[in-house]
């Protein structure tokens, strides 16, 4: 892995870098690390073209993903200790994903600090949930060169403890479908129905019945997606009632 030295970058880049670092609090004596966990590949490529020896986070996102597993096992094991394997599998799976890491990279404002190519700025780039995930993960892997592991548990484990109690409470779901079909099949012995009743302006919209009764509409540019938001909203009002 090739960095680009502190001294080299530009002033926009030295500043974005240094108010990440100080927005985390820690002395990093690798500030090029914290550079390199915000550059996206498109704009590696652009600089690149333009002759200048750049590296992409993708490499430090690989390493995150490992440190952000271990910590997240760490979580589980410590504070639930009467949980199963196949049930930490699961939350670990949830807590892990890219929807609760895209979330907390917006909690760390992350998005301000991402260095995008000009094609990725002018799609919405800096609000993709793929994007910001892969970049809390690049940040955590920089964290963890840096400083140890237990600097990044100083640093993230509480929001990690926070989702993690969120997912083990039923609180926060991502496979809505499967939680509906359970929750189904315990209360009322059936399977949820779901119907698509319009395609409209290349968007679907879907209802969800259980025993005949509505409870979960959802829209979305493909099926999948529009039962998944139906799905959500019947397991709400299920836990409602």
């Amino acid at each position: 892995m090739s960095l680009t030295s502190y001294y080299d970058m530009s002033k926009v880049e030295r500043e974005k870098t240094l108010r990440l670092i100080e927005k985390l609090g820690i002395d990093a004596e690798s500030p090029d690390l914290f550079f390199l966990s915000m550059i996206h590949s498109s704009y590696a490529n652009e600089q690149r073209q333009a002759g200048r020896k750049i590296d992409s986070n993708e490499r430090l996102e690989f390493l995150g993903d490992a440190v952000v597993d271990l910590l997240v096992c760490d979580v589980l094991y410590r504070n639930y200790p009467d949980a199963s394997e196949g049930v930490m599998s699961k939350v670990k799976a949830a807590v892990a994903s890219e929807k609760v890491l895209s979330m907390m990279a917006r909690e760390y404002e992350l998005s301000e600090h991402l260095f995008l190519g000009k094609g990725e700025e002018i799609t919405g780039g800096r609000e993709r949930d793929s994007i910001l995930a892969d970049a809390m993960e690049a940040l955590i892997g920089a964290v963890y060169l840096s400083k140890g592991f237990e600097e990044v548990k100083r640093i993230f484990g509480e929001r990690f403890v926070h989702y993690s109690k969120l997912v083990m409470e039923g609180k926060l779901l991502f496979d809505y479908k499967t939680a509906l079909q359970e929750i189904t099949q315990e209360r009322f012995k059936v399977l949820p129905d779901y119907e698509v009743s319009m395609k409209k302006n290349n968007y679907f919209e879907v209802k969800v019945y259980i025993n005949g009764k509505l409870y979960g509409k959802g829209k979305g540019r493909s099926k999948k997606e529009a039962e998944k938001r139906a799905a959500e909203e019947a397991y709400k009002a299920l836990k409602d009632e």
